[in-house]
């Protein structure tokens, strides 16, 4: 459970973060993007495809109780966050397309992450509100929106947003580590291994079937580590905020747990997977194509 000055704290870092993100960009990126929409339409596929289902393959396999089965397929359904845009940037991946994934993603998800869930959810003879999610993501896209013309008005303002949201994300996470973990310990404690294996599985499988889709298709290395990274980096502060601001404070605990654990273990994966990228990377590499993809 998230007291009153927490849940005021995460939205305005939300709020914060998604304002950065949409500073990154003008929509003269989403013009250009369109022109060549390959490489949004692959991240999407990943995102929207390849989690979702992989959410829905744990909780077949795994044995939860339901409030862990909605918090796990709502993280699997969440659009890349800022933290795919850090971890690209030090991979030495494209990070023009990681932004403009990121936040395709994040508008698109207005419509599909209820969609997904609803279908998943009936699927699996479970009720999840989705449609109560739409008011929270159409507020948290104002930002957004906000930030995108904070950038167009004035391109020094806008840097600083992206800067400052870019942070924020990481600051989140922490915040999580120093408020909700200690908060629930006895909880963590007491939880059965198979949620720690929904909550770090998705971020180790999710990375590692974006990187091998990419290849798959022949996709430029540094276009494929972006991939990849888009696809297992989740925007885990959207999930929680959605699970503050949707459910009652008795259900959030549970419902919580997957989304706060794998904010905290996708660091630990992406920088490892960023070091082996990293390693991995050769001089030929750094030539981009002419295109996105």
């Amino acid at each position: 459970m998230v007291d009153e000055t927490t849940q005021a704290l995460l939205g305005i870092m939300v709020a914060v973060i998604m304002l950065g993100m949409g500073a990154s960009l003008t929509p003269r990126d989403f013009y250009l993007a369109l022109k060549r929409p390959y490489g949004l339409l692959i991240g999407l596929f990943c995102q929207f495809g390849f989690m979702p289902f992989l959410g829905f393959l744990f909780v077949s396999i795994l044995v939860v109780p339901d409030p862990i089965v909605i918090g796990i397929l709502l993280m699997a359904c969440m659009p890349g966050g800022t933290t795919s845009n850090i971890f690209t940037y030090f991979s030495k991946g494209n990070l023009s397309l990681s932004l403009l994934m990121t936040v395709t993603s994040t508008v698109t998800g207005i419509v599909l992450i209820p969609v997904i869930l609803l279908l998943y959810a009936s699927t699996l003879d479970i009720e999840i509100p989705a449609r109560e999610f739409i008011p929270t993501l159409v507020v948290l896209i104002v930002p957004v929106l906000l930030g995108m013309g904070l950038r167009k008005l004035n391109a020094n303002i806008g840097a600083v947003m992206e800067f400052t949201g870019s942070i924020l994300g990481v600051l989140f996470i922490i915040l999580i580590a120093a408020t909700w973990v200690p908060a629930n310990w006895q909880f963590l404690l007491d939880t059965q291994a198979a949620i720690y294996i929904a909550a770090i599985g998705l971020g180790i499988i999710g990375i590692s079937l974006g990187y091998a889709f990419a290849r798959l298709i022949r996709l430029h290395p540094r276009n494929a580590r972006t991939v990849a990274l888009e696809t297992g980096i989740q925007n885990g502060p959207l999930a929680i905020a959605i699970i503050v601001f949707t459910f009652p404070p008795d259900q959030q605990q549970a419902i919580m747990a997957v989304p706060a654990l794998y904010s905290l273990f996708i660091v630990i994966v992406s920088t490892g997977v960023t070091l082996f990228f990293r390693r991995a990377n050769t001089a030929a590499e750094q030539k981009l194509p002419d295109s996105l993809l």
